[in-house]
């Protein structure tokens, strides 16, 4: 009778873990166009930051959070202060480095057409991040872009045949200059800023010349640093010209019964499947958060309505670089 229970009880053992391994892969299926982006991790980031940047301990649990969610990419830079370090420090405790798709980026300070300072800074981040190679790495600025011909793409092809990264990219702002990376040879990924209220991209025919192209295109500042999911009271005084267009996005969340995290995720999933989605935490939770949002699918209808709504806001609105100090 004795050993009947131990059977019983082995089952029960196995079937949990059976269980557990299944929702891992089911996490991992959902989320594989999600990215976690670690600028928080390393500085404090956001017009919508509440907690600062997290210590080492939470930053851990972020990450560990993403795993559990299903999310293998990391995005990181070497101008986010320590991110590098503490994504490190993560990936080693929880035993993932080997596993984990690192992107990172070269400071842009750095003399770009000196092989010998990239190569260095490289290694540098490498060791840093305690991994043998990059999944990708990136010029962090679109102004690189024109000396790509004076000797950039060479280094970084050299840096690709180290076998010290495996994919090369850049940061871009503008529509010009992200159909100029699409354009160059040798460039396989390129990182958009782009949300519900920004139409630039879309216009341009970017994700289109993405997939003729087929490279990989990244998208960031999915909420604006924040401010698609502050409330109206919590708007800083300095943006206040923003506060007509969240009460639109409220109208629009009350009469789909989307949160607004659905809504901004949801779009972007529906407008360019294909498209790696990046997100910032500051909590484990809003890991939870986005990762489920992403997981909501929204009807074609709500998309028009999106595009009709904020059809042509500003620059000044879309670009956090132009918001008053």
């Amino acid at each position: 009778m004795h050993g009947h229970n131990l059977n019983i009880e082995h089952s029960f053992h196995d079937l949990s873990r059976l269980t557990a391994d299944f929702h891992l892969k089911l996490n991992t299926m959902f989320s594989s166009h999600l990215v976690l982006g670690t600028a928080q991790l390393g500085l404090t980031y956001g017009v919508a930051n509440r907690t600062g940047q997290p210590d080492q301990k939470m930053a851990t649990s972020i990450i560990a959070e993403a795993w559990k969610c299903g999310i293998r990419e990391f995005d990181t830079a070497q101008g986010y202060g320590i991110s590098e370090m503490v994504l490190g420090k993560a990936l080693s405790e929880l035993r993932i480095s080997s596993q984990a798709r690192v992107i990172s980026k070269f400071d842009p300070h750095l003399d770009h057409l000196n092989a010998m300072i990239l190569s260095d800074s490289l290694d540098k981040s490498l060791e840093q991040l305690g991994i043998q190679n990059l999944y990708g790495i990136m010029l962090h600025r679109e102004e690189m872009l024109s000396f790509w011909n004076q000797g950039i793409s060479i280094i970084l092809n050299n840096i690709v045949q180290s076998g010290r990264a495996s994919h090369i990219g850049v940061a871009v702002y503008s529509p010009e200059k992200a159909i100029q990376a699409l354009n160059l040879e040798g460039i396989d990924m390129v990182q958009i800023p782009t949300n519900i209220l920004d139409r630039r991209f879309e216009d341009a025919g970017v994700y289109e010349l993405a997939e003729r192209k087929k490279k990989q295109l990244y998208i960031r500042s999915i909420f604006l640093q924040g401010l698609i999911l502050m409330g109206l009271e919590e708007i800083p005084e300095k943006l206040s010209f923003a506060k007509p267009i969240i009460e639109k996005i409220d109208m629009l969340s009350r009469d789909f019964n989307l949160s607004r995290s659905e809504i901004a995720m949801g779009y972007l999933k529906a407008q360019m499947p294909n498209a790696h989605v990046m997100f910032g935490a500051e909590t484990p939770i809003q890991v939870k958060n986005n990762t489920d949002a992403w997981q909501k699918e929204i009807p074609e209808s709500f998309c028009r309505q999106i595009r009709m709504t904020f059809a042509d806001e500003t620059e000044r609105l879309l670009n956090p670089v132009l918001w008053p100090q």
